[in-house]
């Protein structure tokens, strides 16, 4: 059996006109009732005759995720959200409400290979990529769940969405096309430690999505020990990488950055920082570190007010993010794999 969540608008209409020789509008019928009506039922696609209803059953599935568990703050109603997958492994994502949108925070990874210290994700391994379908059916899920419709997508969950290239591609798409989900392209933003090569790619295959580069050090000993990818690619690597995104792109590139007690806050680390981003278009969320790592500490807000003033004195956009759900751990890098077999197999 396939799962017709894996395919884009496009490969849909293959599989309805060439696979099963039915007419095309058959196509938009069923993006309807799964992608609009939040109907993942064949039998209940009932401007469907019962016997393409039995051929869809019988050859297709759309059951990826089973919730687990929900859990929601008491402080701003961030939803957190733990799917079983067909396979047993599990994924978290987040619903985050502001004033005037729904933003979800999705998974793109079982677990995370990049192992940044401050994230609980990475510490919790590395297990497989998720498909296309498992990408995009926390949307659908979500939606259902808290019966909404969500405004903002951001792959900033489990996972390095550029580790699993293609899938994420595939199910920006899905999320984009106005008979599926229908958000708006730049109402999506991919967040990255920064592979220079698939980021040059991101803006080659004309997405137009939004970027996010989770930089967290502007000097690269500091980078190498809390994004260990970083030895393989370095800052500058990056940077540049981002510059070609921008000169492809025109948008504007988020800069996220993880403010540590006396690691990376210092005077130093804000001046080297403007010397890094010099020649690209930014905004920057500072990020007080979330509670995951006992060592790592948040600075003083006179420590970050500091920080963010000389950026400000350089010209650079910035501001410091407000976290939601850090005390149901679904704050920036505190979502984690919650499977016991995973536990046992790394013990």
């Amino acid at each position: 059996m396939k799962s017709i969540m894996d395919m884009d608008y496009e490969d849909l209409k293959r599989e309805i006109t060439e696979n099963l020789g039915w007419e095309r509008y058959r196509a938009d019928q069923i993006a309807d009732w799964i992608y609009n009506k939040h109907v993942l039922d064949f039998s209940k696609m009932t401007n469907l005759s019962k016997e393409y209803r039995k051929i869809l059953s019988e050859n297709y599935y759309t059951d990826l995720l089973e919730l687990v568990d929900k859990q929601i703050s008491k402080i701003d109603r961030t939803t957190k959200y733990l799917w079983k997958l067909r396979d047993g492994n599990t994924i978290e994502s987040v619903l985050i409400f502001y004033p005037n949108r729904v933003s979800a925070c999705i998974s793109t990874q079982v677990g995370c290979p990049v192992g940044c210290k401050f994230c609980a994700t990475g510490m919790s391994g590395f297990v497989r990529n998720l498909s296309t379908g498992e990408i995009v059916s926390q949307i659908l899920h979500m939606e259902m769940e808290a019966r909404l419709r969500i405004g903002n997508v951001v792959f900033m969950g489990m996972g390095e969405p550029f580790l699993n290239y293609e899938n994420v591609i595939k199910s920006i798409k899905i999320i984009n096309h106005q008979k599926m989900i229908g958000i708006g392209i730049r109402h999506i933003t991919v967040s990255t430690v920064g592979i220079p090569d698939k980021i040059v790619s991101f803006a080659k295959d004309g997405m137009n999505a939004r970027l996010a580069l989770s930089l967290h050090a502007a000097y690269n000993h500091k980078r190498d020990f809390l994004v260990p990818i970083n030895i393989k690619y370095p800052i500058e690597e990056i940077i540049q990488a981002a510059k070609e995104y921008q000169k492809i792109t025109n948008n504007r590139v988020s800069i996220e950055y993880i403010m540590i007690k006396e690691l990376n806050d210092y005077d130093s680390d804000a001046e080297k920082l403007v010397e890094v981003l010099k020649g690209l278009k930014v905004f920057v969320n500072l990020i007080p570190v979330n509670p995951v790592v006992k060592d790592f500490q948040r600075p003083s807000r006179r420590r970050i007010e500091a920080f963010k003033k000389i950026l400000e004195s350089h010209g650079i956009e910035v501001e410091v993010r407000t976290e939601k759900g850090t005390d149901i751990d679904a704050a920036c890098g505190q979502l984690r794999i919650r499977n016991k077999q995973l536990k046992r197999a790394f013990k």
